[in-house]
């Protein structure tokens, strides 16, 4: 679950790091009273979306009158940002971070993720920042630390003395940064956090760091022990379908193909779309119903798929292990007649009581496709499509 600018900044300053003093505002009539109660005579005005290159695409602003940040808020919110990590709709602007303006002498760049082979969290430390991270590993690879920390060892100075090195950063510095780490690696571990990037980091014109962005992404799957961080889910940052879905346990992805794909078991999925592929055909979604395809996540499943107007034919690709393929097909039947889909629909069942399901499927009064193999299932529902 990724987390809004403003949102990683709160998370922040309870783990004592410097950030600006802001204020986020919902409403474009509250950009003057924000602006006065942070002080000063600049400001920066900032598009609060779950994207990066907001700056290039007008999304920040640096304003020296709080009539300014008034008429930012009045253009971008209800508006949707495109920036070159969206697609072509953007993102919802729901709100605008309005920060004191910082004098920057330095831009850096500081990262830390999860490296499943060494199963450590891995600091990324550049002394380039402010850019695609992406372009300085390429071109100047030198100027990349990565520096894995061991949770067991309780003094970690000599990884952020490591990290300061290659950042250049002189004495003063280097004293301020060696706490920072120490506060970003509780953060982090506390927080059950998957990524969190600072881009930039800077040095401020009185020499000191201050974090001038904050990205964060936490692991869904331990959202269940983080319940304050939960209600900072904004869902007008998703997919509408993805979010919907979520909201019913399905574990559901976008795609922009036009055939809708059902399938239990993240893996069975990934196949069913390859093969789908390997005939031409372009999946219009990864959808995994789960282990317990019961019919009303059946149900459920087809009329998230249906929402999307691309698509021309659903395949119903299941494999009854745990899950009885008789269940399944008494969950298909009855979701088609409580949807009243229209497309075609092929279903191929495989597993526990296949033949069973596969008599239920075709004694039911309804037009259904029932193809026991998968490349014959895939290569009907890639004709259907056409």
């Amino acid at each position: 679950m990724n987390l809004h600018e403003y949102q990683g900044k709160f998370l922040f300053a309870q783990y004592n790091l410097p950030v600006s003093k802001g204020k986020v505002i919902f409403n474009a009539s509250d950009a003057e009273d924000a602006c006065n109660e942070i002080g000063g005579s600049k400001w920066v005005v900032k598009a609060q979306v779950h994207a990066g290159g907001r700056g290039k695409a007008g999304g920040v602003e640096l304003i020296d009158s709080a009539e300014l940040a008034t008429k930012f808020a009045e253009k971008w919110l209800g508006k949707r940002l495109v920036t070159y990590q969206t697609d072509e709709n953007g993102q919802l602007v729901n709100s605008i971070l309005i920060e004191e303006c910082t004098d920057i002498s330095k831009e850096l760049y500081l990262s830390a993720v999860i490296d499943r082979d060494s199963q450590k969290i891995v600091f990324i430390g550049s002394s380039e920042g402010g850019v695609n991270i992406e372009d300085v590993a390429k071109n100047s690879p030198e100027k990349i630390i990565y520096q894995g920390i061991d949770l067991d060892n309780l003094n970690n100075q000599e990884d952020a003395i490591s990290i300061a090195k290659v950042l250049r950063l002189d004495d003063v510095q280097t004293k301020q940064f060696i706490p920072m780490i120490e506060n970003l690696l509780r953060l982090f571990v506390e927080k059950d956090l998957c990524l969190l990037e600072i881009n930039p980091l800077v040095i401020n014109k009185n020499g000191d760091l201050h974090c001038l962005d904050a990205k964060i992404n936490i692991d869904s799957n331990a959202l269940y022990r983080q319940p304050d961080l939960q209600e900072m889910y904004d869902e007008t940052q998703e997919d509408p379908q993805e979010a919907e879905a979520a909201k019913s346990d399905l574990s559901y992805v976008s795609l922009d193909g036009n055939i809708g794909c059902m399938v239990n078991g993240a893996g069975l999925a990934m196949g069913t779309m390859d093969t789908i592929k390997f005939f031409g055909g372009n999946p219009a979604n990864f959808l995994d119903v789960g282990g317990t395809a019961t019919q009303e996540r059946v149900t459920k499943a087809f009329k998230i798929i249906l929402k999307d107007p691309e698509v021309k034919v659903v395949l119903v690709n299941i494999f009854g292990g745990i899950v009885r393929c008789d269940l399944i097909a008494e969950g298909v039947v009855a979701a088609i007649k409580e949807v009243d889909i229209k497309i075609p629909v092929v279903v191929r069942l495989e597993g526990n009581n296949a033949d069973l399901g596969a008599n239920i499927l075709s004694e039911a009064n309804i037009s259904i496709h029932s193809i026991n193999d998968l490349e014959e299932a895939a290569n009907k529902a890639v004709e259907l499509a056409k």
